[in-house]
């Protein structure tokens, strides 16, 4: 299930007159353009949600695997958003620092805190850029004796993925451009915007 975003809204200067999409969250001059506003992400969330569902044929209600800390916002509305019960975990890996692409090197900073034996895995992710993380994260899994594991994701990067994974479930396919907001951070900043937008190159550059 994939949907391609259309071309992002009309990009702003920073200083211009034009509105900018940051300031009334403390972001002012930051922001580029909102690629993804809020109302849209709920409609692809419930979709998402309605077609994980429709899926489920345990008698044990899936297992929601939020990935830290980028996805928190994400599994937050797509667990209300299910129309049969979940269950949640969170694990915490890191491959980013504070760099603008993956470095390709993953630690595990938090892990499970059960057993996956024998249940449906849905890991849930912000985002896929190269695919590195996922990947790993999925081996790992792998190893645990799960009966599945899915992967449900917000945004994708084709253009980014350097690894070959399969998603099930997708919501957004994205420029390959460097996004932030609903959860997704620069440097730990701006998780908390209730839209995806672009992140002016001023602010990394």
């Amino acid at each position: 299930m994939t949907t391609a975003v259309s071309a992002p809204a009309e990009r702003r200067a920073p200083g211009s007159d034009a509105t900018d999409s940051g300031a009334p969250h403390g972001y002012a001059d930051e922001l580029s353009a909102v690629l993804i506003d809020g109302a849209t992400l709920q409609a692809k969330i419930a979709e998402l949600a309605a077609a994980v569902a429709a899926d489920h044929h345990l008698d044990t209600p899936p297992l929601l695997v939020c990935v830290l800390k980028g996805a928190v916002m994400f599994v937050t509305d797509f667990a209300r958003a299910l129309p049969i019960p979940a269950e949640l975990e969170f694990m915490a890996v890191t491959s980013y620092g504070s760099a603008t692409s993956s470095s390709g090197v993953v630690r595990i900073l938090k892990d499970l805190d059960r057993d996956i034996t024998g249940r449906r895995v849905i890991i849930v992710e912000d985002i896929i850029d190269s695919g590195l993380t996922l990947s790993w994260l999925l081996k790992n899994l792998a190893t645990r004796g799960p009966a599945a594991i899915d992967v449900v994701a917000l945004l994708r990067k084709p253009e980014a993925v350097k690894v070959d994974i399969e998603v099930d479930y997708v919501g957004f396919d994205i420029p390959n451009e460097f996004v932030v907001g609903y959860g997704l951070d620069y440097d730990e900043r701006y998780r908390d915007l209730p839209f995806v937008g672009l992140l002016g190159e001023h602010m990394y550059r």
